[in-house]
């Protein structure tokens, strides 16, 4: 890992609304090493998802700086793929060429077609969806919708994985699976990954670090609890492991009892 890779500086974020500003950010800090998971969590409305669009160069911070790979973000990037906690697949298209549609963005300058063929089997196979690359958006589950945006974005060969809630809206079985999944996959592919969560549980079970959210407005880092958790995790063993459920413990203090209060520490 290398330091900074991403690296967050007294960020800070005020909407214009009808009613005023809204002070949605304030002095966050926050760096992230090449190769992290690191996870996003606190309560609704604490800024949790702005501040992964600023990462995502999909909104402009109006204070501080924000800097990945050595460059500032100005804008949406490759580098930095999201999946949202709504697929986005285009209906009309199959999960296939849903995939493609992003490769040849990508990569249509610089590669032939069967390359270009070739990276979107390879991110289909990566997430086990070969044999649904024929079928369309409505003739799948809700949490293969998932894994084609998954594949989607990591056909882009993305530097940074940004995943907004992405198994929020699916039942718990297919939860547990995409995780595993997504566990197995960030290993074989070694990614950066930032992930927007309201599950205690997902954020222990996936993270390096989890990041917590002070409430709003002008929320920031309240606290940052390391997992030292070794890797690969299996979820059954982890159930009853001293430091998981001790992990888990903080994170609820934290949400019920400390939310509005930031530590000194937010880096």
């Amino acid at each position: 890992m290398s330091a900074k890779f991403i690296d967050i500086s007294k960020a800070e974020m005020v909407f214009n609304t009808k009613k005023g500003q809204f002070h949605a950010l304030a002095n966050v800090n926050l760096t992230v090493e090449q190769g992290e998971f690191i996870t996003l969590i606190g309560h609704s409305g604490c800024g949790k998802s702005t501040l992964l669009n600023l990462i995502a160069g999909l909104t402009t911070p109006t204070g501080g700086t924000m800097i990945c790979n050595g460059r500032e973000i100005a804008g949406p990037s490759p580098e930095r793929a999201v999946v949202f906690q709504n697929h986005s697949l285009l209906p009309w298209l199959t999960c296939y060429e849903n995939v493609y549609l992003a490769v040849e963005r990508v990569f249509s300058a610089k590669e032939s077609n069967k390359q270009l063929q070739e990276r979107t089997w390879a991110a289909l196979a990566l997430v086990g969806l070969t044999a649904a690359a024929g079928k369309r958006p409505n003739e799948i589950s809700g949490g293969m919708k998932q894994r084609v945006g998954i594949a989607r974005a990591l056909a882009m060969e993305p530097k940074v994985l940004l995943m907004d809630e992405p198994f929020g809206a699916l039942d718990a079985l297919t939860r547990a699976h995409l995780q595993d999944e997504l566990l197995r996959i960030v290993a074989a592919t070694g990614s950066t990954v930032v992930m927007v969560t309201h599950d205690v549980d997902e954020a222990v079970l996936l993270s390096d670090r989890i990041v917590m959210m002070s409430n709003g407005p002008a929320a920031t880092i309240g606290d940052i609890v390391q997992v030292r958790l070794a890797r690969p995790r299996d979820r059954l063993a982890l159930a009853q492991d001293p430091l998981y459920i001790d992990y888990r413990s903080s994170v609820l203090e934290f949400l019920y009892h400390r939310q509005g209060r930031p530590a000194q520490r937010a880096a």
